[in-house]
């Protein structure tokens, strides 16, 4: 932690990193950072299915949506655990996608678009339960689900969800009939 500069420091209260070198040596100034290990990808992202969307504290998306468990509409054959991670995938993805860390409105979103919110139509508790059955355990499913929702309608207002929900519902179901 640095000292404020009216703070006296003492000889031996100087930092030592350059006590090894000899007299009159100076260490040389940094270069320039150049990412070139593997992982480091630089400032562009690849996209491209199942690559996700890189966004600030996604997995507060997770907690956000476990806080919602109680509120699950669950078809007769669907479980809660991997109901809760489509839902999470979804609003981290909304989230990113915006550019800041997942909020309580986009688990509701994501809830709201797979009929989990309330009374879903008849058609959405018919391919809901294929469409998520074993996401809790399958990454590879989640992203394809999530995927499968363009980014365009993750930018829409919560208010405005509801005039999207039939197209966004139909792209679901088309994923599910494949």
């Amino acid at each position: 932690m640095p000292t404020m500069p009216f703070v006296p420091v003492t000889y031996r209260e100087r930092p030592r990193q350059a006590q090894n070198l000899a007299p009159g040596v100076r260490l040389p100034p940094p270069t320039r950072w150049r990412p070139g290990r593997p992982g480091e990808l630089g400032a562009r992202q690849p996209r491209g299915d199942l690559l996700g969307t890189p966004g600030p504290n996604v997995g507060y998306a997770w907690t956000l949506a476990e806080r919602r468990r109680p509120d699950l509409a669950l078809a007769e054959h669907e479980r809660a655990e991997d109901a809760l991670a489509v839902v999470a995938e979804l609003a981290a993805k909304r989230a990113a996608v915006v550019g800041r860390a997942p909020v309580p409105d986009d688990v509701e979103f994501a809830m709201e678009l797979l009929g989990y919110a309330g009374e879903a139509p008849d058609e959405v508790r018919e391919w809901r339960p294929d469409l998520v059955r074993g996401a809790a355990e399958d990454w590879a499913l989640r992203r394809e689900v999530v995927d499968r929702v363009p980014p365009g309608l993750l930018r829409l207002p919560l208010a405005e969800l509801a005039g999207h929900l039939v197209e966004l519902r139909e792209a679901m179901a088309r994923s599910v009939a494949r």
